[in-house]
C-alpha cells in the first residue's frame, strides 16, 4: 500500500484529522447537535466548540465520557485507530479523498498561523494598554 492510500485508509488518523475533527464527524454521526453533545456530557456549548476546532482539548474524564456518549473507542477519538465512524466518501464530501486531505492539511497550518497570530496580538494589546496608561 502506498503512503498515500495509507493515509486515505486512515482518514480520521492522526496525520489527517485533529482530534476536534474526529469529535465532530462522531457528534454528526451520532446525530446529535453541538448543543446536545454539550448538555450530555455536562459542558457549555461554547466549551463543545472550542474542542471541535482544537482551541482546546477535553480532560481524561470527558474524554471518556464523550467517547461513550458517541459510540466510539476512546482510542479512535486521540488517535484515529480503533472503533470509531466510518470514513466519508467522496460522494459523501463531494470531493476526491485526496483532495479532502490537503485541505485537511492547509487548515491545520492556517489554524497554527491564527493561534501565533492571536497570541502575537494579545501581546501587542498590552503593550499598548501599558503605554497609554503611562502616558
Amino acid at each position: 500500500m502506498s503512503e498515500h492510500d495509507e493515509a486515505i485508509a486512515n482518514w480520521y488518523g492522526d496525520d489527517a484529522a485533529t482530534l476536534g475533527d474526529r469529535l465532530t464527524a462522531a457528534r454528526e454521526d451520532a446525530g446529535l447537535t453541538p448543543d446536545a453533545l454539550a448538555g450530555r456530557v455536562g459542558v457549555s456549548t461554547d466549551t463543545v466548540a472550542s474542542w471541535e476546532a482544537d482551541m482546546s482539548e477535553p480532560r481524561a474524564n470527558r474524554l471518556s465520557m464523550l467517547a461513550g456518549v458517541l459510540n466510539v473507542s476512546l482510542r479512535w477519538l486521540l488517535t484515529g485507530d480503533g472503533q470509531g465512524v466510518d470514513e466519508p466518501s467522496e460522494a459523501e464530501s463531494g470531493l476526491p479523498r485526496s483532495d479532502v486531505s490537503a485541505l485537511l492539511a492547509e487548515i491545520r497550518l492556517l489554524r497554527g498561523e491564527a493561534e501565533r497570530t492571536a497570541a502575537r496580538l494579545e501581546v501587542l494589546e498590552a503593550r499598548l494598554e501599558a503605554a497609554t496608561r503611562a502616558a
